[in-house]
């Protein structure tokens, strides 16, 4: 489990792409710590470590993660967020978040709001139905709060910080991001169609 909280912003230092998926290796002096088989969420994807070496870790991507999520989009140079698996006895400081990602959505507008900004993306409806105003979102890891909702999307407010400290700062008009909804949202969508 997750909380969305970024613990650093790393750069990807190799994309190996072949029939069956893709190996993703990551560089920065966090990944240090994780010894194979550990988790590590990866623009909000859940991703095993199976190689590590020194500051580098290396992930081996199933095409359903290429299909559902944008890290079939990233190249050497891309900017990724990580955040190590939560700890039993952590501090929880963001929302629930899985690392499995629903969906993409698309960066449609970025206006400026006071020292911060307001991003607009387009989104699915079948992962709209469920962003609710002042709800918890996941766009590439991040833990984020609706601002809006429209017809075809929604709207976060970023404060400057966390465009300084997540891959978010960097974006524009068009680009995709990974969107885990609030898994609370599924569950009850379940439970009250009485399914089993």
């Amino acid at each position: 489990m997750f909380t969305g909280i970024i613990e650093a912003l790393a750069e990807v230092d190799e994309v190996s792409v072949s029939q069956d998926g893709a190996r993703i290796v990551v560089r920065h002096p966090l990944t240090s710590e994780l010894a194979i088989g550990e988790s590590l969420a990866v623009n909000g994807t859940c991703l095993t470590v199976v190689d590590q070496d020194g500051e580098s870790v290396a992930f081996d991507v199933v095409n359903e993660s290429l299909i559902r999520t944008s890290l079939g989009e990233l190249s050497a140079g891309s900017r990724v967020n990580l955040e190590r698996a939560m700890r039993a006895d952590g501090r929880f400081d963001g929302h629930i978040v899985q690392g499995h990602v629903d969906g993409t959505v698309t960066v449609d507008a970025i206006e400026p709001d006071g020292d911060g900004v307001r991003m607009n993306f387009l989104a699915e409806p079948d992962l709209l139905r469920y962003v609710v105003e002042k709800g918890s979102v996941t766009l590439d890891g991040v833990s984020l709060t609706v601002a809006d909702v429209t017809n075809d999307g929604f709207s976060v407010a970023l404060i400057p910080h966390t465009l300084a400290v997540t891959n978010l700062g960097s974006l524009e008009p068009g680009t995709r991001l990974n969107l885990e909804v609030d898994v609370l949202a599924k569950y009850v969508e379940r439970l009250m169609a009485g399914e089993k």
